[in-house]
């Protein structure tokens, strides 16, 4: 395969894996351009390669920036700004397991244990004993994946996730 074919292959496959963690398709799209970019790129580099609108860009960047996976970055002597992204694979899934469990499993975490404290008002016992049940349950398997995800975040996940797979094998 011919390296341009390789390298849109690759950021049309990011895009598309990128939807299941919680980004856009073009946001998966610019972040894989900006990975394989051995220099950063501008904005207007940008919407040349993708042929996506300016505005799309600028939303993009900006949630990317705030994903912590893309920085801005200056270059000397150059006005305009520039984007790159982080190019340790590692290091760059740490940072969205990170971000998707601030975003997605805390809020999940405080709902449940606001939830443990039932006025049970018109509701009868077994209903208010369901409800307890349930939500008893969700906070315990989120509190267990929040513990293995701490944990993977501390060691630096390399190591827990070779770590984990030796262990299920």
């Amino acid at each position: 395969m011919k390296y341009t074919e390789a390298r849109q292959q690759l950021i049309r496959t990011w895009g598309q894996l990128s939807t299941h963690w919680g980004i856009s398709r073009t946001m998966g799209q610019i972040h894989a351009l900006l990975m394989v970019s051995p220099d950063p790129m501008t904005s207007d580099q940008i919407i040349e390669e993708l042929k996506i609108s300016r505005g799309n860009v600028s939303m993009s960047l900006r949630s990317l920036v705030e994903w912590g996976i893309v920085h801005k970055t200056f270059i000397p002597g150059e006005r305009k700004e520039y984007f790159a992204s982080e190019k340790d694979v590692w290091k760059m899934a740490l940072q969205i397991a990170r971000e998707r469990k601030r975003r997605e499993l805390d809020p999940v975490i405080q709902s449940m244990q606001h939830l443990q404290a039932i006025n049970p008002d018109s509701a009868s016992a077994r209903e208010v004993d369901e409800l307890n049940k349930m939500t008893t349950q969700i906070l315990d398997v989120a509190m267990q994946v929040d513990k293995m995800l701490d944990i993977g975040i501390r060691s630096g996940g390399q190591t827990f996730v070779r770590k984990l797979i030796s262990v299920l094998r």
